[in-house]
């Protein structure tokens, strides 16, 4: 196992002072007072994800969300590559999104960067090495970001993706399962709520 521990982490994007901790699960989901906010990881969301991507069924938060201004910077926690980029482009996914992969203890893990705006794909390559602190990407607009409020959704996974996606929620009976793959991006962003 990794000892998360041990390990400094370079903070994947620079929070200010004040910002809100969102609670998703009353079903109110007005835009924050704060420039900057914070979506838990292993939250219920009963009614966000309501476009047929979802199918009705997986409103069970498996990241964390960072609200910020369009183009704000997001930056490797630490040394890696390049793994999978591209564009997800149904009513309600990532958009444009980044994925890396470093080895932590000799085990990989892998990081989705989320809801991002085109210039973050443009000149990767897989394979391609990132620097912790280095600037991978910027968050997005709604109009390729998926449709949502500008935000960097980050989440971490145990197991290789496929393609330039994973599931960033899942169906709450699949809880047990998805929280040993995909662990708690707290593990890298620290006590960020």
């Amino acid at each position: 196992m990794i000892d998360w521990d041990s390990h400094q982490f370079h903070p994947v994007v620079h929070l200010p002072d004040e910002y809100e901790v969102r609670d998703f699960t009353t079903g109110e989901y007005s835009p924050s007072e704060y420039e900057y906010d914070i979506g838990r990881y292993d939250e219920l969301r009963p009614g966000v994800y309501n476009t047929d991507l979802f199918q009705g069924s997986r409103f069970l938060h498996i990241g964390i969300d960072i609200g910020a201004p369009v183009g704000t910077p997001c930056m490797a926690f630490a040394d890696g590559e390049v793994s999978h980029f591209g564009y997800n482009p149904a009513d309600g996914d990532y958009g444009y999104v980044v994925i890396t992969k470093h080895i932590l203890d000799g085990i990989p893990i892998w990081a989705l960067y989320g809801h991002l705006d085109a210039a973050s794909v443009e000149g990767k390559s897989s394979g391609q090495k990132v620097s912790a602190g280095e600037v991978i990407c910027w968050m997005g607009d709604r109009h390729e970001n998926g449709g949502w409020e500008p935000h960097l959704h980050f989440q971490l996974c145990y197991e290789e993706p496929e393609t330039h996606d994973m599931p960033g929620v899942v169906d709450p009976a699949d809880r047990e399962q998805a929280l040993a793959i995909y662990p708690d991006p707290r593990l890298v962003l620290g006590p960020i709520y």
